[in-house]
């Protein structure tokens, strides 16, 4: 399998992974906020904060999703080094409100480092590679 393949499944695997967690978040937030890490959740109003949350992660799952159906790949790359630092807060998030330091780091802080990971690779394959001098092929008469 080629590299390009590969760097494929491992974007599209986030893609749907985020876009499932946020679309969870929106519709039932009550069930899905335990698996986030912290060791309360909001009372009153402050459930709004928990759909905010998933459609933060639906928008992101969207524009990685559009830059690899339509090709463009260099800014796939860049994307997911980006939208890596949304992980790594929800990361630090967690950590800094005495929740499980299992979740953050096996859950927020893993995913970050395999889209970084993932968004490396693909900016490896597009790197501009150098051309070969042109020479004139051989003619067969």
């Amino acid at each position: 399998m080629s590299l390009k393949k590969i760097n494929t499944v491992l974007a599209s695997t986030f893609i749907l992974f985020i876009l499932w967690f946020g679309t969870e978040f929106i519709l039932s937030p009550e069930t899905t906020a335990p698996g986030f890490g912290l060791p309360s959740w909001p009372t009153g109003d402050g459930g709004g904060f928990l759909i905010i949350k998933g459609i933060r992660d639906v928008v992101l799952a969207l524009v990685l999703g559009i830059l690899l159906v339509t090709g463009h790949r260099r800014a796939l790359g860049w994307a997911l080094l980006v939208e890596a630092l949304a992980a790594y807060g929800d990361m630090t998030t967690v950590l800094a409100h005495h929740g499980s330091v299992a979740t953050a780091l096996g859950v927020h802080c893993l995913t970050a480092t395999l889209m970084v990971v993932n968004g490396l690779l693909i900016m490896h394959e597009t790197r501009k590679v150098t051309a070969a001098p042109a020479t004139p092929a051989p003619q067969l008469i």
